[in-house]
């Protein structure tokens, strides 16, 4: 969603307020909590919140009106967000929407009884965030952001859209489970494609840029960057550098390809908060996380950047072409 978009939204909601916290008066409006690892001003922050408050809508609950909530945006800062994670639950909400695992582990540390709802979770149960998907157990529950599997597919576009790439770096956070899984997915698919696959862990921006420098020298490589906070919170350097240095690379997610990635496949991450405004709503009605189960991505998208392809010189198939959700020329 746009930014102009999401104002209009968040101002026709706003405008409504006074009206529906009128008819409310005497009446208990049940909070609601949000917990997000990013700016207030980002793209992906305002983005999300529009898809939820819109799955909200939907239902019938408005904010200021049937319900109220309370925001926390933290642009990755770990300590920021272990703050915020205990004034939110010191509100004690009926529950608390968080995203990636960055935000729900202080969320559990604050509180083990206050139910907590996330989206773009890579892998909840490696996480130790659930029991089980099909039985999350505990406070918490939500939607996964992609199966182990479609890792694989990251491979299989760069090697669509750059056949002599043989040597591929795969760009993760090796501190949390979802960045082994990852790798161990794209690994199983490496030597049939014939290329040879070399983890790249990183934990700051200064190891990506001295990383992805050192690896580029070597011709036919390309890059492939997994998901994780850490990832997110660079997306621009990590854009900057392998256009610098004339890198094919695919990516987890769509906002990449729109700040000049090349490609990207990956989870319908707004369909995700469409969703978990469906698992508030039926908390919120009584029913408890440890009930429903963790869902897995129902919708994936592939977005491509031609005008970064011309720059790269790669040339992108008409196969590709016509399967993507999104084409920036």
């Amino acid at each position: 969603m746009r930014r102009r978009e999401f104002l209009t939204l968040l101002g026709g909601a706003s405008a409504a307020w006074p009206l529906a916290a009128h008819g409310e008066q005497g009446k208990h409006m049940q909070l609601i909590g949000i917990l997000m690892p990013f700016g207030a001003t980002e793209p992906q922050y305002q983005a999300r919140i529009s898809a939820f408050l819109q799955g909200l809508q939907k239902l019938g609950r408005v904010d200021g009106g049937t319900v109220r909530i309370e925001y926390r945006a933290s642009a990755g800062n770990a300590d920021e967000i272990r703050k915020f994670a205990t004034e939110l639950v010191a509100l004690g909400p009926e529950v608390i929407l968080a995203t990636g695992v960055s935000t729900v582990v202080p969320l559990q540390q604050a509180t083990s009884t206050v139910p907590i709802v996330f989206a773009v979770v890579p892998d909840p149960v490696g996480a130790g965030l659930v029991d089980s998907l099909s039985r999350p157990g505990g406070n918490v529950t939500g939607f996964s952001a992609f199966e182990y599997g479609v890792s694989g597919k990251w491979l299989e576009v760069l090697k669509e859209v750059a056949p002599l790439v043989t040597r591929v770096a795969v760009l993760r956070n090796a501190a949390i489970s979802a960045g082994i899984g990852q790798f161990a997915a794209i690994q199983s698919a490496a030597p049939s494609l014939g290329v040879e696959l070399t983890p790249m862990n990183v934990r700051d921006a200064s190891e990506m840029e001295r990383a992805i420098s050192a690896f580029a020298r070597t011709p036919n490589s390309g890059l492939i960057v997994t998901g994780s906070a850490l990832v997110a919170a660079h997306r621009d350097l990590l854009v900057a550098l392998t256009a610098e240095h004339k890198l094919p690379a695919v990516y987890y997610d769509h906002l990449f390809v729109t700040a000049g990635g090349l490609i990207s496949y990956g989870t319908d991450v707004l369909e995700q908060y469409r969703l978990a405004a469906g698992y508030v709503d039926r908390i919120l009605k009584g029913e408890r996380p440890a009930d429903l189960p963790v869902q897995a991505p129902t919708k994936y998208e592939m977005a491509i950047n031609l005008k970064t392809a011309k720059l790269l010189g790669v040339t992108i198939p008409p196969s590709l072409l016509a399967t993507a959700d999104e084409v920036i020329e």
